[in-house]
């Protein structure tokens, strides 16, 4: 029970250790994170189970039970908001990605994180809206803009959306928001006849100073292995396009459960953040006890460091996938 119920704090004591300074540790945190809903779940079971059992001495569970609780509790909604972002000069490129979900409909916690300290330069963002009709009158809180731009705001200058499905209502698709000049984009259709709309947001932005281009996919596969192997080959033929020594990053939600991903891209010299750091992919399907490994970063002629999943408060609640991070050196 003791266990579980320090299993339960990981998300309040990853604020307050140097995680970000000591690599194993910021490992081991993230780890136990990973499952802190079934350290609750086990906890409660066991002090229930307990209880049963003492009966009479029951109130010695009341310290245990209290921490576990506590322990969900104290996650605070909201994060310490950023300084005034300095990208005359940048050296370090903080990357993130995040599939939205079409059914969420409160923003706050995206624009929040948007916002927020912890904020990436680069967000690649899946199932946008770009327009519907119907939501604002059922949503009183739904934007009359497109989704895109409500979540670009002030904060971010640069924005691109590459539109994959259209229906009576309006359409959705991926989109990019850069604090970087976006010089050019354009969206790859890679549906599948007769299934999934979908496609590859490709987008080539120029950082200050020397002026270094590089190209962000923000890709959404397919549910079917065979339409993502399809669409993976789509992928490829767009980076043989591309010089050889030219950096780049492909981000988003791969759909890729049974991890088939790396090896197919591999030839085309990307490599995945989370599995060249820890060994596999990230956990982030569902986001409240991400199992999954759904979502990915690769890079290409870049080096990484920090891979992040934001599976706690308020990140969890973005959305049903959880979003991942990292910072790519320049």
């Amino acid at each position: 029970m003791w266990l579980c119920a320090l299993g339960g704090l990981t998300a309040p004591l990853s604020r307050a250790l140097p995680t970000n300074h000591v690599p194993w540790l910021q490992w081991l945190v993230e780890l136990a994170a990973h499952w802190q809903w079934v350290y609750a779940t086990v906890g409660a079971v066991a002090m229930g189970l307990a209880a049963w059992m003492l009966r009479r001495s029951a109130w010695r569970l009341a310290v245990p039970a209290l921490v576990v609780a506590g322990s969900f509790v104290w996650q605070p909604a909201t994060l310490p908001p950023a300084a005034e972002p300095d990208i005359s000069n940048a050296k370090v490129l903080k990357v993130g990605t995040a599939n939205l979900n079409l059914d969420t409909t409160d923003f706050t916690p995206l624009r929040q994180w948007l916002a927020s300290a912890d904020a990436p330069d680069v967000v690649f963002l899946q199932e946008v809206h770009g327009t519907h009709e119907h939501h604002p009158k059922r949503y009183n809180n739904w934007p009359t803009m497109p989704q895109y731009e409500f979540l670009a705001d002030s904060l971010w200058p640069q924005f691109a959306y590459g539109r994959n499905a259209v229906y009576p209502e309006g359409d959705h698709g991926n989109a990019l928001l850069s604090k970087f000049q976006i010089i050019r984009h354009d969206n790859l259709d890679v549906s599948i006849s007769g299934h999934e709309n979908r496609g590859l947001l490709h987008c080539v932005l120029r950082l200050p100073g020397d002026g270094v281009e590089i190209h962000a996919i923000c890709v959404h596969l397919g549910l079917r292995e065979s339409h993502r192997n399809a669409q993976l080959k789509l992928l490829g033929e767009r980076l043989a396009e591309l010089p050889d020594d030219a950096p780049v990053i492909v981000a988003g939600d791969f759909n890729d459960w049974r991890q088939r991903a790396d090896a197919l891209l591999k030839p085309c010299g990307l490599r995945e953040v989370f599995a060249e750091h820890h060994g596999k992919p990230a956990r982030s399907f569902p986001a409240r006890l991400p199992t999954l490994r759904l979502d990915r970063i690769y890079v290409r002629n870049l080096k990484t460091s920090q891979p992040k999943v934001l599976a706690n408060r308020p990140w969890s609640h973005l959305s049903d996938h959880a979003p991942l991070s990292v910072e790519i050196e320049l």
